[in-house]
């Protein structure tokens, strides 16, 4: 049997709360988990020297205070290039067989670089929707113009933004996205192969038995977990208080548990809910196990962390027919799929129907026992075998 791939994987976000950092800490975890060598090189606060533990070695470099925002705990750092001394030493030291990627940031483009120079195998994972993401912000400056110009110039702008990020996925060999619909996009607009990498849920965090609602509280909690911003499609969750209220449901709330640029706007407009701001570990797995329903209105994620962990935590989601999340969801079993206009009559109906939602979130917690971390990188790593045969002497000496 061979060796496990030398792998070096340059994030671009590990710390952050999203999906990409969630990921990447789980992929180190694994690593760690099975001894496997892997060098992950981030952006960080931690001592600017090579720490390794085990076969597991990581390089955290800080980006300038002056870096471009991008979201409120995620920047740009066009400076990031006077980092590459040190990141060669490393690489030096390490020998990789391959280089992994998360996306077009400043690290994606080094590790682009760094795989070119040293002519080893180079993997990317998309992880974000970059082009949907932007489009829906476009459309947002744009509502002065007329509907049909709008949607016109956002449709341009997606399609510009689409390209663009292909041509930047083209620089690798091979290919990773988390949901069958994206991995044909991409294979289709790159001609490189690419695999399914979705993702896994820590079910012995996310766990039902971590409800702690008192007895007496008897109204219906409707969740929501992430950023809050327009992407998102946050907005909507207003629209479903409205028509719930028009149809004489008043016994729920909201819990909303994330940050963002539309959270005031939320607070004006949802005088129902609470908001949690971000939470993490034990306090995110209470939150998520004292809802009775999982809101999330997304239309641009490309697979949807929040609600795996939802289902894992014994919570039933509403989902839209677009993105990852309907790939998770089985309509009608652990959830509903179901358009804008259709979320508020589905969570009337499951609100209504008490054995209905037993029985959901019952079969949402079975679904997630069944995906775990280990089984999503287990399939990266066999899947790097189909590229390893041009890493076979070493690289970087």
């Amino acid at each position: 049997m061979n060796a496990p791939p030398r792998v070096a994987y340059l994030p671009d976000s590990f710390h952050e709360i999203n999906g990409v950092a969630h990921t990447s800490r789980h992929f180190e975890a694994f690593a760690h988990r099975h001894d496997l060598p892997f060098l992950c090189v981030r952006a960080g606060h931690r001592p600017q020297a090579l720490e390794k533990a085990g076969n597991v070695w990581t390089l955290e470099l800080p980006r300038v205070s002056l870096s471009i925002p991008l979201e409120k705990d995620l920047s740009f750092d066009p400076t990031y290039v006077r980092h590459l001394p040190v990141i060669d030493e490393a690489l030096e030291q390490f020998n990789p067989d391959l280089i992994h990627i998360t996306g077009p940031s400043e690290i994606g483009m080094l590790g682009v670089a760094i795989a070119r120079h040293y002519n080893l195998p180079l993997a990317a994972s998309w992880h974000t929707n970059v082009h949907e993401y932007l489009a829906r912000r476009t459309d947002r400056l744009l509502r002065f113009l007329p509907r049909a110009h709008s949607t016109a110039a956002c449709h341009t702008i997606e399609d510009l933004t689409l390209a663009v990020a292909s041509g930047f996925y083209s620089n690798a060999d091979i290919l990773f996205a988390p949901n069958p619909e994206l991995c044909q996009i991409l294979a289709h607009a790159t001609a490189r192969p690419c695999h399914l990498m979705p993702r896994g849920v820590d079910s012995a965090l996310f766990d039902p038995q971590k409800r702690n609602r008192s007895g007496n509280n008897c109204d219906f909690v409707l969740g929501y977990v992430g950023r809050l911003s327009v992407e998102k499609n946050v907005v909507h969750l207003a629209q479903v208080q409205q028509d719930l209220e028009r149809a004489g449901c008043h016994n729920y709330r909201f819990l909303i548990v994330g940050h963002g640029a539309q959270e005031s706007w939320l607070r004006e407009r949802l005088p129902r809910a609470e908001f949690a701001g971000v939470l993490k570990g034990e306090a995110l797995a209470t939150a998520y196990a004292n809802m009775d329903l999982f809101v999330f209105p997304s239309h641009t994620d490309t697979f949807g962390n929040v609600v795996l962990e939802a289902l894992a935590s014994g919570v039933p989601a509403i989902v839209t027919p677009d993105g990852g999340p309907c790939t998770i969801v089985r309509d009608n079993v652990t959830g509903r799929i179901v358009t804008d206009a259709e979320f508020s009559s589905a969570i009337a109906a499951i609100v209504d129907d008490p054995i209905r939602h037993r029985e959901m979130r019952r079969a949402a917690r079975n679904y997630a026992l069944t995906a775990s971390w280990d089984s999503v990188f287990e399939g990266v790593y066999a899947a790097y075998e189909s590229i390893r045969a041009k890493s076979q002497i070493p690289h970087c000496h």
